[in-house]
């Protein structure tokens, strides 16, 4: 605060002083009176009148140009020389000073030459040069700026007027939009506005092979577009421009980090004080720094201070959100912004102000605390605490906690904002203590302590350091405990509660799993009850009207579901099933497992209506049978894609479908024929409330397991194959298989089959004498014992060494056949391990036969044989491609003997329906006779069996179990001709050929059917001669399978003989396969003949793939031979 105001009269006074003295020594000296002058005297007046005019001067204008603040310049120093008036204290002296700052921008020093008063002319006495003095104050050129300023801001017009307003006094003058005057728009002007553009002479045009014309300053002016115009400059010409329009320059990139952040708005000040704390240093070093004490800025206002924090400024909120333009007068101290100007640059100063009265303010109140402690005696001090007497309780609470902070801390000095301490502390009056971020806002210097705070271990240098440590430890560690029992209780609590869910979950599954289990015995009382009552009333149901309903399901174990590639289309390879409306007191149902399209509707549609042509032998007697039949889709087919579920578990959760079906056989005798058994199919019974012709689940999948049909063809006392089942372990195979090959010498080749498999994909085999070392003198001991071989005796020093080679054997040359499902024997010992299998001789034969025989096996336990067949195989022998109809393999007594100790067998054990077994013959090389080994049971309806309904269907004809003949009704003879032949004597015409035979197969594959429509697929084989004969009852029918890729499809071949039905099989493929494929195109496909292809490319990709026609053609010549052995036998009979 300022003790002195100095006022203008002041310097009045003191120029009437000098007036005066110079007026007493003009008259000395014009007296004469020079002796009497003192030179030193009137120096001393002359200095002492200038120091006090210069000094007088200096307050005048200072306090004139503090009357009106101005902001500085952007590049004003915050350090720089001005001046304010503030009371500090000197730390050497520990007293007051009173200090004198300039505010309002450093004074621009100029040198000026203060001229001496010269003496007269002609006085002798001369006074000696005066030294130039330097006064300070605005010179002329900043005066002349002044008062350009000031012009500039009496003239509102002028267009520099707002910018020096809003940078002198900080004054934002309304932006008013001027409107623009309208020009009263002048005559328009037709025509092009721009010159046209040069062009080339004629000649040049004319001919282009001339030179150019020369290139003028004209041309040039006209720039680089009217020289390529005119041809100057060829169109292709890379034209470079020096200097470049183009500008390279260094692009800044930015951290994406800061991208999402809000920008930051510059601090006006890097350091709230002008100290610089260093804690580091010791002794008289830091008492140094200390007593060097700067002089303290005014604090900017901090981005906190915008809010107000008082109670009374928070009921004044509405006031404030409108924004105040602060003009230099009425703006603060600590609002002005002060900036480091660039070194090597002269600091910008402020416009001359205009003096405005007014007492001098006091710009904010200010204390320091040095090491702990206030100085309450200070001038500053006392007037913050005679400024807030009023309110000084809760300031003293505030302050209270400020210095805990600091002695906390230890900090060396702070400089403490009294205004904004004052309302924190209104603010936190009877509110919880406040944080240290909001104590620190009171700080001026700030980031000094902020800095000496966040230093590690600084709160524990202090006085009570040592207390404030040891509870620290004590409460680090007590959390450490508290945590460590807090976790263990949550471990706890988590077991806990995993148990219980556990527990809940089990007991939940428990019940779930008695419910189900106890549904699965009510589903399997009723499928019993109503067994007992089918087999009642079968007599009477197969000869009445009745509906079957056709669920073609793989009930299959889900490992092997998984295995099998388009496993819905594998299931419909049964619609077949359809010509059970052979029969005219049978409808069916089928239950499809693929979406059925419009074509696949319209096929079957006509061939079905079929049936009355095939009677009569007209082609114009069909008819529609279409309410013979429903083809029925579960809706959950498309629920569960992603899962391989079997039809009878899609149709038990297609709730519309059961529906359907449920009222479709409403008062109608009906029954179900399934595939393989599944669980689910006896709660489809349950639901639709009829019976089931096939044995229940569990039954059909023991003895359909290959240790299973064992046993069932050792109690039946039919021939099989060297064996052992039920096989469990490593163990247990070794010995098992030593103990076969020495029993059975003969046999070259083992097979392994997997217990529950499909289809022959769980087959693998080794050529156990090709490898066995001891095999050659194995062959000896047997020969010389003779008859007594058989003998456990005998066999022991063979079964020794046999048994000890067998497992280096399989290990190394063992293969599985699927090498696909099984890649090594390892993989396949681990599957044949894990669920059991059979180890089987393969027939020491290099031709052999297998057959399939389908039987029934009805309600009330008659049996009989509905098809049989000689097997077609394709890819491996041990898996069916195709059958031929009916089987011309061995004898008919033979076989029908077999069938009927098997079918024994499997009615007492309670087996029912339909199954189909599978035998081999072959010529034993031994004995030179035919033997038949009974090979596989499969307790399912087949796809031989749908395909021989087919036959049935489009022939009209039967099979003879006795003599296994397949026979069609002879045509209608003419008797008109038969008499005219007779009166005129010529010979009767032989009977007509009624015998017929047919070759079929539901695994036809070829990727390129797939292009091709359905009816241009039928045209196609239109067009080739492929078709059936209604008449002849012979020809081609195809059964479409596959709605989805259409890659699939059944084929049935019908002639009247074996040799006309094979040849026109194989014609058939080949026809196809050249129809849709090309030489570059040749698709997967498993048909192909391999003699018949042109290109090289088609037959070495035929060759892998060929192995269905040599097995045509195998049993071709075997017929061949046995028809030539039949006509000698009947010639010698003869």
């Amino acid at each position: 605060m300022m003790d002195v105001e100095p006022r203008p009269e002041e310097v009045g006074q003191i120029l009437l002083k000098v007036q005066d003295d110079l007026r007493q020594l003009r008259e000395k000296i014009s007296q004469g009176d020079t002796a009497n002058i003192n030179i030193q005297d009137l120096e001393k007046a002359l200095s002492k009148t200038e120091e006090g005019l210069q000094t007088k001067t200096e307050q005048i204008i200072n306090q004139y140009n503090n009357q009106v603040q101005t902001l500085p310049y952007a590049t004003a120093s915050r350090f720089d020389q001005n001046t304010s008036l503030e009371t500090t204290l000197d730390l050497r002296t520990h007293s007051k000073v009173d200090d004198v700052r300039r505010i309002s921008g450093p004074v621009f020093p100029r040198e000026r030459n203060v001229h001496q008063p010269q003496p007269p002319s002609g006085s002798g006495a001369l006074l000696p040069k005066r030294q130039a003095v330097q006064v300070s104050g605005p010179t002329p050129g900043q005066q002349a700026r002044h008062v350009l300023t000031l012009r500039t801001v009496l003239n509102p017009q002028n267009k520099y007027n707002r910018d020096t307003l809003n940078d002198n006094f900080g004054i934002v003058l309304p932006l008013i939009q001027q409107r623009n005057k309208s020009k009263p728009l002048g005559k328009t002007v037709l025509g092009s506005t721009i010159e046209p553009l040069a062009v080339l002479p004629k000649a040049n045009r004319v001919d282009t092979q001339l030179a150019p014309p020369a290139i003028t300053e004209d041309d040039a002016r006209r720039g680089i577009l009217s020289l390529i115009e005119r041809g100057l400059i060829p169109p292709a010409a890379q034209l470079t421009l020096d200097p470049s329009p183009v500008k390279n320059k260094l692009v800044t990139l930015h951290d994406p980090v800061d991208r999402n952040k809000p920008p930051q708005q510059a601090e006006p000040v890097t350091t709230l004080a002008g100290v610089r704390l260093d804690v580091s240093t010791k002794g008289s070093s830091q008492s140094e720094n200390i007593t060097r004490m700067p002089v303290v800025p005014p604090h900017p206002k901090s981005a906190g201070s915008t809010e107000t924090r008082t109670p009374s400024a928070k009921s004044r909120a509405t006031t404030t959100t409108i924004p105040l333009v602060k003009t230099p007068a009425t703006m603060k101290t600590y609002e002005m912004v002060y900036t480091q100007p660039m070194p090597g640059t002269t600091p910008q100063l402020p416009p001359p102000t205009t003096p405005a009265s007014g007492d001098q303010k006091q710009i904010m109140h200010r204390f320091a605390i040095q090491n702990g402690k206030v100085r309450d005696t200070s001038a500053d001090f006392m007037a913050f605490k005679q400024h807030y007497c009023l309110s000084w309780g809760s300031i003293v609470t505030m302050m209270g906690h400020l210095l805990r902070l600091l002695n906390k801390y230890m900090i060396p000095i702070a400089f403490i904002n009294g205004d904004r301490l004052a309302d924190l502390a209104l603010e936190f009056e009877l509110e919880k203590a406040p944080s240290i971020r909001e104590i620190l806002s009171v700080v001026i210097n700030r980031d000094d302590v902020e800095n000496i705070i966040n230093k590690p271990g600084r709160q524990y240098r202090s006085s009570s350091g040592q207390d404030i440590a040891a509870t620290r430890i004590q409460s680090a560690w007590r959390m450490f405990r508290d945590r460590s029992e807090y976790l263990e209780y949550r471990r706890k609590k988590w077991a806990a509660g995993v148990i219980a869910i556990s527990w809940i979950m089990h007991i939940k599954m428990s019940k779930v799993r008695e419910q189900l289990h106890q549904t699965r015995d009510d589903n399997l009382e009723a499928f019993r009850r109503r067994a007992k009552k089918f087999a009642m009333s079968w007599d009477r149901i197969k000869n009445s009207r009745r509906v079957i309903i056709h669920i073609p399901s793989l009930g299959l174990s889900q490992d092997i579901r998984d295995n099998i590639n388009d496993f819905a289309i594998r299931q419909n390879t049964q619609m077949a099933r359809l010509c059970d409306i052979r029969d005219p007191n049978v409808d069916v149902i089928y239950v499809s497992p693929v979406p059925i399209h419009d074509e696949t509707e319209q096929y079957y549609s006509k061939l079905l209506g079929l049936r009355h042509a095939v009677d009569s032998g007209e082609v114009e007697d069909q008819a529609n049978m279409g309410e013979r039949y429903h083809v029925i889709m579960p809706e959950a087919i498309n629920s569960f894609q992603g899962h391989r579920f079997c039809l009878s578990s899609l149709l038990k959760y297609s709730p519309r479908a059961l529906r359907r079906i449920k009222t479709l056989i409403k008062g109608r005798e009906a029954y179900i024929v399934t595939g393989v058994p599944h669980k689910d199919d006896l709660a489809i019974a349950d639901f639709l409330d009829v019976p089931i012709l096939a044995p229940e689940p569990e039954v059909a999948h023991l003895y359909s397991t290959k240790s299973g049909c064992k046993r069932i063809f050792a109690s039946a006392n039919v021939e099989m194959p060297p064996s052992e089942y039920d096989v469990y372990s490593l163990g247990q195979l070794h010995e098992s298989l030593a103990q076969l090959v020495t029993e059975n010498l003969t046999v070259r080749r083992w097979l392994f089959k997997l217990d529950d498999e499909f289809d022959g994909r769980g087959i693998a085999y080794c050529d156990i004498a090709d490898h066995l070392q001891c095999y050659p003198w194995a062959l000896k001991e047997s020969r010389r014992y003779g008859d007594k071989w058989d003998r456990k005796w005998a066999q022991e020093a063979a079964y020794i060494k046999i048994h000890a080679e067998i497992p280096e054997v399989l290990a190394t040359h063992a293969k599985p056949v699927n090498t696909k499902l099984y890649p090594t024997w390892d993989s396949f010992l681990d599957a044949f391990l894990s669920q059991g299998g059979v180890i089987e001789a393969c027939p020491p034969s290099d031709t052999t036969t297998t057959i399939s025989v389908d039987m029934l096996i009805e309600p009330t336990g008659k049996y009989n044989i509905v098809c049989l067949g000689d097997q077609i195989h394709a890819d491996t022998p041990f898996s069916c491609w195709g059958v031929s109809i009916p089987q011309s393999s061995i004898e008919p007594d033979d076989l029908n003997i077999a069938c009927k100790r098997v079918a024994e067998a499997c009615k007492s054990r309670g087996i029912l329906g339909h199954f189909c077994v599978d035998f081999i013959t072959f010529i034993d090389p031994k004995t030179e006779t035919q033997k038949l080994w009974a090979l596989d049971l499969s307790l399912h309806y087949s796809d031989s069996l749908s395909m021989y309904q087919l036959m049935q269907y489009v022939s009209n004809g039967a099979l003879d179990t006795s003599t296994h003949e397949f026979n069609v009704p002879a045509p209608k003879s003419d008797n008109t001709k038969r008499r005219r032949r007779r009166l005129a004597g010529e010979k009767e015409e032989a009977p007509p050929n009624t015998s017929r035979y047919g070759v079929m197969s539901t695994k036809l594959l070829h990727t390129n059917l797939a292009v091709v429509h359905y009816s241009v697929f039928f045209q196609m084989c239109r067009a080739h001669g492929i078709g059936y004969d209604i008449k002849e009852k012979q020809g081609t029918v195809f059964t479409l399978i596959d709605n989805t890729k259409r890659e699939r499809l059944g084929m049935l071949t019908i002639g009247d003989d074996l040799k006309s039905s094979l040849a026109n099989f194989a014609r058939n493929l080949s026809t196809i396969h050249h129809e849709i494929s090309a030489p570059n195109m040749q698709g997967e496909t498993n048909f192909k003949y391999g003699y018949c292809f042109e290109h090289p490319e088609a037959i070495a990709h035929s060759e892998a793939i060929k192995s269905a026609i040599k097995d045509v053609e195998a049993i071709l010549n075997i017929t061949i031979e046995n028809a030539e052995e039949y006509d000698e036998i009947q010639n010698k009979t003869s």
